[in-house]
């Protein structure tokens, strides 16, 4: 039941506003001047209540900084920790110190438009946006928890992402690659010629390994987090299996030699699983000196192996969902959206196709421009 009641201040009469919340405790808001402020007030909260849209006033006390570990903590639950361990540094570098101690309902958009546009001055798109997320989603988590009534980071324009340029191989420079490695060629060749991720190649055990059927099974996938090796699912948490040329064959089998089915398929010379230890362009890197003993001079990364093998399989053909199963992709989709340029030749060969068509059906006099012939 909700009262309106005067009472007297040394600035004159005020009104009070008594009502009831949702968990039926009993509060109070006063201060309205006039007795019709007081009573649109309550006409108003009270239907907030009944459909379900109250928000406390209370509630928006809470600062992000408190909503911070209820928020990664749910993140914890589906994300990888690769991924996680990245939004833990993201928080400490750029989100904490300045909304770490603001009071959600102390969150204007203006300020946090003031807040992107600055950071995006100085960090990269990615970290950007990265850092906005992190805020934006504690205050996305704020409104569905009740405790202010809209999304303050709502309507923020954000940087532009922009796409990392893929870098090539043909085959003549990964083997020569692959043959500048020293005992890692096998492994160059195999994320080379597959499209195998770096943590899934260091995931596979022999027992993933059909050497009658030519199939490696993905399951698994090794990303180091704080130094140390941590198994999740698959990237897109799709197990898959992904072939390999018979040009492998001699490579798997020396991979596999005098190991039991539970031991690394890919390791180091002691036994145990590959680790990243160097940017591959630091010249601390092994990859680095692979890369300038084969005459390839380009910041070719390790990953760019992955983008390697989708170039020859396009060359030799591939169709867009068999480039996919390979990879693993979510869709075709992400396939021609990560790889569009792979597919150019494609329109060449399409519109001599279809040249070749009219010429056939039409005849090679096909008219001029403006509808002719000649």
């Amino acid at each position: 039941m909700t009262t309106i009641t005067p009472y007297d201040t040394k600035h004159g009469r005020r009104w009070r506003v008594r009502y009831r919340k949702p968990d039926g405790s009993q509060t109070d808001k006063r201060g309205f001047p006039r007795k019709v402020d007081a009573e649109r007030w309550a006409a108003e909260n009270t239907m907030s209540i009944a459909h379900g849209t109250y928000v406390d006033p209370q509630a928006g006390r809470h600062t992000i900084g408190s909503l911070w570990p209820m928020w990664i903590a749910a993140k914890e639950t589906r994300c990888k920790p690769s991924y996680v361990a990245t939004l833990h540094t993201a928080w400490a570098a750029h989100v904490e110190k300045e909304w770490g101690g603001v009071a959600v309902r102390g969150v204007r958009r203006q300020a946090v438009q003031e807040w992107v546009s600055r950071l995006a001055k100085t960090r990269s798109a990615s970290v950007t946006l990265r850092a906005y997320g992190i805020l934006a989603g504690i205050c996305r988590q704020a409104v569905r928890d009740g405790l202010v009534p809209r999304d303050p980071c709502d309507g923020v324009e954000l940087p532009r992402r922009t796409r990392k340029q893929h870098h090539y191989l043909d085959a003549v420079q990964l083997f020569a690659l692959a043959d500048a490695s020293g005992w890692r060629r096998g492994i160059v060749l195999t994320l080379g010629l597959t499209g195998l991720r770096w943590g899934e190649l260091v995931a596979l055990d022999v027992r993933d390994l059909d050497t009658a059927r030519r199939r490696l099974s993905v399951s698994r996938s090794m990303t180091e987090v704080e130094g140390e090796l941590v198994e999740s699912e698959p990237k897109t948490w799709e197990h898959r299996q992904v072939a390999y040329p018979q040009v492998l064959d001699a490579v798997m089998r020396g991979a596999c030699e005098g190991k039991a089915p539970g031991a690394p398929l890919f390791s180091n010379a002691d036994g145990t699983r590959l680790r990243r230890t160097h940017g591959p362009n630091s010249t601390s890197s092994w990859f680095h000196w692979a890369k300038k003993r084969a005459g390839i001079d380009s910041p070719l990364t390790i990953h760019d192996l992955r983008h390697t093998a989708a170039s020859i399989m396009v060359a030799s053909g591939a169709s867009v969902k068999a480039v996919q199963r390979q990879l693993g992709h979510a869709s075709a989709a992400m396939t021609l959206d990560t790889y569009a340029d792979l597919f150019d030749d494609d329109l060449d060969a399409l519109m001599g196709r279809l040249g070749d068509r009219i010429a056939r059906d039409c005849g090679h006099d096909v008219g001029t421009a403006d509808g002719t012939r000649t």
